[in-house]
């Protein structure tokens, strides 16, 4: 079963999670947090159970069409990160808790001070089939 474990810019629990934006990390905190994640995806490859994995850069906006002719309407840059998404990885496992299990694993990557960032990771199975409409 296929799952998608979604980063957040929501931030970590208080207290005790990583409180500092990544973007006042130092280089080397950078290097060791993306060291992290590739470590994690290459054991993941290792066991078959890794699919992909990407970042995102923290701009964004939310799109939707105002009818046809008209111009797309959009709502951003926002001014709160905290309904942006940072990145994903998808996996494919066994069971809801191995997913769950692996973004444990992922939640605790290192931030500032190489502290682990105990970040909120969403976990979404992938659809496998339509719902029925017909009765």
């Amino acid at each position: 079963m296929k799952y998608l474990l979604l980063k957040h810019y929501r931030g970590a629990p208080a207290p005790g999670g990583e409180a500092t934006p990544m973007d006042r990390w130092t280089p080397a905190e950078v290097d060791a947090h993306v060291r992290y994640m590739a470590d994690f995806a290459k054991r993941l490859e290792e066991t078959g159970e890794f699919v992909d994995h990407q970042a995102l850069a923290p701009g964004g906006a939310f799109v939707r069409s105002d009818g046809e002719g008209r111009p797309p309407v959009t709502d951003g840059p926002f001014a709160e990160t905290k309904d942006l998404i940072a990145g994903w990885t998808i996996i494919d496992v066994e069971s809801w808790d191995r997913a769950v299990e692996l973004a444990g694993e992922l939640s605790a990557a290192p931030g500032a001070g190489g502290r682990p960032i105990h970040e909120w990771l969403e976990v979404r199975p992938f659809l496998t089939s339509m719902p029925s409409t017909a009765e």
